[in-house]
């Protein structure tokens, strides 16, 4: 029988290549490939950039195919980068929003461009690093699925695929804790068995989110900070430099800890209030996506993620209107903040997302 042929992005780091030898491993005729994503900046800066971006990804990756006699490629997806990820991320922060670049990218760049590309050249699937896994429900429909390990689970960020998009995805890495992975790379001689993992946005590497978006649309405007019945507290460098929750940067003298409670982009505000303002029981939710379901019922009862590293709360989510839902959560939640993902579990699979509004 014809091996299935899987093509696996390949990033230079630990998970994506001991993925690449798991699969080989078990059968697949595998392919390598890293997204060049990075735009016209100076080699330096290449060289620099982190995560799946930089000269030394391409260089890392290279490597680890030759060690694994395996086909090796690099695929241009600068434009579908710039587009879906870099345009999206400043047009949301100009929007008074907090977007997450690694979802969109997930959706719009390694999946969709990425696939289209692999089946176009005979590919059965492609495959990454993630930590998650793919199930096929009894339903029919396929979810992703939590890791196996809970500190490393990279589910949330992959609640935006479609059901033709898993049904074409390989995720070895999920059935592994991190520790094991590094321990496998160790053991079959990978050089990148130590590397660090990429903390940071792979195309901001200082972490300066408002300088970026600033170079990218020029300085932003000054204006007030005011509490949430209009009172004026102070000036603010630009709605650009600041998130729901944030406590620290604000330049206030309060003489009690304040947050940011809301950012309004048409007045050019910044919301100021204590503590107790900050949290909130409900959220308001488009731009949907379902997974584990076809759809919502008119009202169902799931645990929502509202971040990266929230742990997760109990909920009500009922559907007000063709692409929006209603969430009550048991308790009140820390920082709900538009743009960011809501992401809906039932059990331990995704049942479906949305972005918060």
């Amino acid at each position: 029988m014809e091996k299935k042929k899987v093509v696996i992005g390949m990033s230079g780091g630990v998970d994506s290549s001991v993925a690449a030898w798991l699969l080989k491993e078990q059968g697949y005729d595998v392919i390598g490939v890293t997204m060049q994503i990075w735009q016209d900046e100076k080699e330096e800066v290449q060289q620099e950039n982190g995560g799946c971006c930089g000269l030394t990804a391409v260089d890392d990756a290279r490597h680890v195919a030759a060690q694994l006699d395996i086909p090796y490629y690099v695929m241009n997806f600068k434009s579908e980068f710039r587009k879906n990820v870099m345009d999206y991320f400043v047009e949301e922060y100009l929007r008074g929003r907090t977007p997450n670049p690694c979802i969109a990218c997930n959706r719009y760049v390694k999946w969709e461009a990425l696939l289209h590309r692999s089946l176009s050249i005979g590919a059965d699937y492609i495959a990454t690093g993630h930590y998650a896994r793919i199930a096929k429900l009894p339903n029919g429909r396929y979810a992703i699925r939590n890791s196996v390990t809970e500190a490393k689970d990279q589910t949330y960020a992959l609640y935006n695929l479609t059901q033709e998009q898993l049904a074409h995805t390989l995720m070895p890495v999920g059935e592994y804790r991190k520790e094991e992975i590094r321990a496998i790379a160790e053991k079959i001689g990978l050089n990148v068995a130590k590397k660090k993992d990429s903390q940071e946005i792979c195309f901001i590497p200082d972490n300066d989110y408002a300088g970026f978006i600033e170079r990218e649309a020029g300085a932003a405007t000054p204006g007030n900070f005011v509490t949430k019945t209009g009172e004026t507290l102070g000036r603010h460098k630009g709605i650009i430099h600041y998130t729901i929750g944030q406590r620290r940067g604000l330049g206030l003298a309060m003489g009690e800890h304040v947050y940011v409670t809301e950012i309004r982009p048409k007045t050019n505000e910044v919301v100021i209030g204590g503590p107790d303002e900050v949290f909130s029981d409900e959220v308001y939710a488009d731009g949907l996506n379902f997974m584990a379901l076809p759809d919502f019922p008119e009202e169902i009862r799931l645990t929502a993620k509202i971040r990266y590293a929230h742990k997760g709360a109990p909920c009500r989510v009922k559907r007000v209107g063709d692409d929006m839902v209603h969430c009550v959560f048991e308790e009140p939640q820390r920082a709900v903040t538009p743009g960011q993902a809501i992401v809906f579990y039932d059990g331990d699979c995704v049942a479906g997302g949305a972005t918060i509004r």
